[in-house]
């Protein structure tokens, strides 16, 4: 497919973020500095998933000083996908690059994802390497991609997160999807279109403190297997298989002692571990039947997964999503609903005044 020319070509940057201050304006600098030597126009979506440490007075400044940035202040903390979302859904131009904002993606790896996409390539995601975590971390990244890339009704590229470029069309298509738990790179995955691995170093952080918890990432891992594979619910086929195949030699030796030997197999302890054992097959498939029957809970309610409270920088008419359009045209509704209040409560005080 065709492309826009590098300098008739407009390129989003979508960056959630939770509380970082103290990198957020290096990092859009740095981000912008590479697009521009690129030679492309820019615009840069900064999400603010309810940041505590003072972001929100930063991000302002920053869109008051450049109306290329673009800023969403969500209502409260609602999540990374989730944010995710939220810039996805507000953002315009002819390719979007969905990077963190922690210093951990590297700003240099844009212009090799533009030109891929100049290629002709519609999604290009980065496959991380080198990552500077702890051991035990690498460990528990690396067992949950291999076990995502085992189990997973799509393709997932291994070592492969949110980081990368998708050309405005997928964009579109991701955003329209239904989906109320959100596993981005699945989706990404999911939709499909002309895609292609960019191998990225991953930097360190900035500090020692994670945005995201260890509570946050097992519920990242644990919607992105129920969300993309139903093997947690066929694997019961095969302990089925294998419960049976137990109870039978079970039954079995016991006939066989009774019978042949004409002794009983005396004791409660056998008879205990066998039910034991079968009682706890029997609780691990409720509780996965558990988290589908959640999940289904969660999409049938249809909440929203996320609430702007306020925005910078915005254009209704640009946006991707029409989800998103209705919101703005909401917010901008209720300002105007404020400010008219305002102007009947001064109205209201200026004639107390004049009787």
């Amino acid at each position: 497919m065709s492309r826009p020319s590098i300098k008739d070509s407009t390129i989003s940057v979508v960056m959630p973020l939770l509380n970082e201050v103290a990198v957020i304006r290096e990092v859009v600098q740095q981000v912008t500095e590479t697009l521009e030597l690129k030679g492309v126009q820019w615009r840069v979506v900064l999400v603010n998933d309810g940041s505590t440490d003072g972001s929100d007075v930063v991000l302002d400044e920053m869109a008051a000083a450049d109306n290329r940035v673009t800023v969403l202040h969500l209502s409260r903390n609602f999540g990374h996908q989730a944010a995710v979302h939220a810039g996805l859904s507000h953002c315009t131009g002819d390719a979007v690059i969905l990077m963190d904002s922690d210093a951990q993606d590297d700003p240099t790896a844009l212009s090799d994802m533009v030109d891929r996409w100049q290629e002709g390539y519609d999604v290009v995601y980065a496959v991380r390497f080198g990552r500077k975590e702890n051991i035990l971390k690498r460990f528990a990244f690396s067992s949950f991609h291999r076990l995502m890339e085992a189990m997973a009704s799509v393709d997932v590229p291994r070592d492969a997160g949110n980081f990368g470029l998708m050309d405005a069309r997928v964009v579109k298509q991701v955003v329209a999807l239904g989906e109320t738990d959100r596993y981005f790179p699945g989706l990404r995955s999911w939709v499909g279109f002309r895609q292609c691995a960019l191998p990225v170093e991953r930097l360190k952080r900035h500090d020692d403190t994670p945005r995201v918890s260890f509570k946050g990432l097992v519920s990242l891992a644990k919607t992105a297997m129920f969300s993309f594979s139903r093997v947690p619910l066929l694997a019961f086929y095969g302990l089925a298989a294998l419960s049976a195949a137990i109870g039978c030699i079970c039954i079995g030796w016991a006939l066989w002692h009774k019978l042949v030997t004409g002794e009983a197999i005396p004791g409660w302890a056998s008879i205990t571990s066998v039910s034991a054992f079968f009682g706890a097959i029997n609780a691990l498939g409720i509780a996965i039947l558990g988290e589908y029957v959640a999940r289904i809970y969660d999409q049938v309610r249809n909440r929203p997964a996320y609430v702007v409270n306020e925005t910078r920088n915005l254009s209704r008419g640009e946006l991707v999503s029409t989800e998103a359009q209705e919101g703005q045209l909401l917010a901008e509704l209720e300002a105007l609903r404020r400010e008219v209040g305002q102007l009947r409560t001064t109205k209201k005080n200026q004639l107390s005044e004049v009787k």
